[in-house]
C-alpha cells in the first residue's frame, strides 16, 4: 500500500514576503528569517554615491557587478554654487564617465521622481537606494529601501544584500479623500497617530479603497514618507494605475497580478476613514508633531515652499495652482516653487500651471533637492516657513532658528495667499 503524497501549501504571504521570496529564489519566506536577496536595481546620487563609493572600490580593487542595474542621479549639489559642490558633482560626473554607466540623470530633477519617470522601478523588483526616501519605489509594488554607503558598496560589488523578513503593518484606508485633502494629509495623520518610529522598521503597506483611488504620484507621496513613519519600506500593490504610469514611462509590460497580500496573511491592520480626514499641518520640529489645520489657523508665515520629492511633482504643482490661480500671494510673503523634475516642470508649463504660479508671485527655483536638504538658498534666521517637504527637523532647511511647518501643496499655497496658515478648503470653495 502506497502512502499518498501530500503537497503542503505555503502559508498565506504578505506582499512584502512575496517580493522578498522572489528576490531570494524561494517559494515563500517567514517573518524573522534572514535571507540573501539579489538586487534588481541600485540607485544613488551625487551626495551618497561616487564620492563615497569610488575610494572604497579602489581600495578593494573591486568592480561593479552589473552597470545596467545602477542608476546615478545628480540632484543634491546641483546647480553647483561653490567649490565644494563643484568638487562633489565633478567626482560623480567623472566616475560615471569612467565606469561607462548607462543610466545617469544629471540635473534632471530629484532621484525619487526621475528614476520612476524613466521606468526603472517596476512591480516585483527588489531595489536599494542611497537615500532615506528610497521607499518611494514601494508605490510601484517594488521592495525598495534606503541603505548607507558601506552597505551600498557590498551591493555594487556583489549584487546582493541580506535582510530580515519584516512583519507587515497594513494601513487600510476606507472611503475616499474629500476635495482639498491629499496623500500628504493622510501621512501627517498617520504620523500624528503612530509617531516617527511607528513603522518599527517593518514593511508598511498602504491599501484600501482610498489608496486604490489615488493617482500614481499621490501614491509616491505615501510611500516616500513611510521613511518618516519609521518603516523599512512603504508598499502599495500594483494595479492598472501602476501599469498606465509605467507604460507612459516606456517601461516593459509587467504582470501585476502576483503582487498582492494574500487573504489571511499574518499582519497588523490599522483602519482609517479617508472621507472624514481634514487637511493636516505638522509644526516644528517634527513631522509627527501634526494636527488638523484648524489647530494652527492664523499662524503668520514668511515663506511658502513648494518643493522636494514629496511635494513638487506635477500633481502637487497643479494643486498649488488651483489655489493661487488669478490671485497674488500676500504682501511680505515669499513663495518659492522648485519642481521635482524637469519633466514635471515642462508639463506644468505646457498646461499653464507654472504660469499661474508665476503670475501669483512665485519664484521659480531649480529642479533639485534644494532647500529640503539645506542646499542652495536655505531658509534664514527667525523666519516662519510652511513647506511641502517631508521633514521639518531643526536646521534641516537652513537656520536652526527657522520655524518650519509642513503641509500639502493646497495648504502651503493657501498660506501663501493669506499670509498665514489657512484651511485650503475655504479658498477652494
Amino acid at each position: 500500500m502506497t502512502t499518498p503524497t501530500v503537497t503542503l501549501q505555503p502559508a498565506p504571504q504578505t506582499l512584502a514576503q512575496k517580493l522578498i521570496a522572489r528576490a531570494c529564489g524561494r517559494a515563500a519566506v517567514a517573518v524573522g528569517e534572514i535571507v540573501t536577496c539579489k538586487v534588481d536595481l541600485a540607485m544613488f546620487h551625487d551626495s551618497s554615491g561616487p564620492r563615497r563609493l569610488q575610494p572604497m572600490l579602489e581600495e578593494l580593487g573591486a568592480q561593479i557587478w552589473d552597470r545596467s542595474r545602477i542608476v546615478l542621479v545628480m540632484d543634491h549639489y546641483v546647480p553647483e554654487r561653490d567649490d565644494d559642490s563643484r568638487r562633489i558633482v565633478r567626482i560623480a560626473r567623472d566616475w560615471a564617465r569612467d565606469q561607462r554607466l548607462p543610466h545617469v540623470y544629471d540635473s534632471q530633477g530629484i532621484c525619487h521622481v526621475v528614476v520612476p519617470q524613466h521606468g526603472h522601478i517596476r512591480p516585483g523588483m527588489l531595489c536599494v537606494g542611497g537615500d532615506s526616501h528610497s521607499p518611494t519605489g514601494g508605490a510601484f509594488g517594488a521592495y525598495m529601501f534606503g541603505i548607507g554607503s558601506t552597505e551600498m558598496l557590498g551591493v555594487v560589488v556583489s549584487g546582493e544584500i541580506w535582510l530580515r523578513v519584516p512583519e507587515t503593518l497594513q494601513m487600510w484606508w476606507d472611503g475616499r479623500l474629500p476635495a482639498g485633502v491629499t496623500a500628504k494629509d493622510m501621512m501627517l495623520h498617520m504620523l500624528a497617530r503612530f509617531g516617527m518610529n511607528g513603522g518599527r522598521y517593518q514593511a508598511v503597506e498602504f491599501c484600501g479603497p482610498a489608496v486604490a483611488a489615488l493617482s500614481m504620484q499621490e501614491r509616491m507621496t505615501l510611500s516616500n514618507m513611510s521613511a518618516e513613519l519609521g518603516g523599512q519600506v512603504g508598499l502599495i500593490a500594483p494595479d492598472a494605475t501602476t501599469s498606465a504610469f509605467l507604460a507612459e514611462a516606456g517601461a516593459p509590460a509587467i504582470d501585476t497580478a502576483p503582487w498582492f497580500t494574500d487573504e489571511g496573511a499574518d499582519l497588523t491592520r490599522h483602519r482609517f476613514d479617508a472621507s472624514a480626514l481634514e487637511p493636516y499641518v505638522a509644526a516644528p520640529h517634527s513631522p509627527a508633531n501634526a494636527h488638523g489645520v484648524s489647530h494652527y489657523l492664523g499662524t503668520p508665515i514668511d515663506v511658502a515652499y513648494v518643493g522636494a520629492c514629496t511635494g513638487a511633482k506635477l500633481e502637487d504643482l497643479r494643486a498649488a495652482a488651483q489655489v493661487l490661480r488669478g490671485h497674488k500671494v500676500a504682501a511680505g510673503v515669499r513663495l518659492i516653487v522648485a519642481p521635482a523634475s524637469l519633466q514635471d516642470q515642462q508639463r506644468a508649463r505646457d498646461e499653464g500651471v507654472l504660469q499661474s504660479l508665476l503670475d501669483a508671485g512665485a519664484e521659480l527655483f531649480p529642479t533639485a533637492c534644494g532647500a529640503c536638504s539645506g542646499y542652495g538658498d536655505p531658509m534664514g534666521d527667525d523666519i516662519t516657513v510652511i513647506s511641502t517637504t517631508a521633514r521639518n527637523f531643526k536646521g534641516r532647511m537652513g537656520s536652526p532658528t527657522a520655524q518650519v511647518y509642513l503641509g500639502s501643496p493646497y495648504t502651503v499655497a493657501a498660506a501663501a495667499l493669506r499670509g498665514c496658515v489657512t484651511d485650503p478648503r475655504e479658498v477652494l470653495a
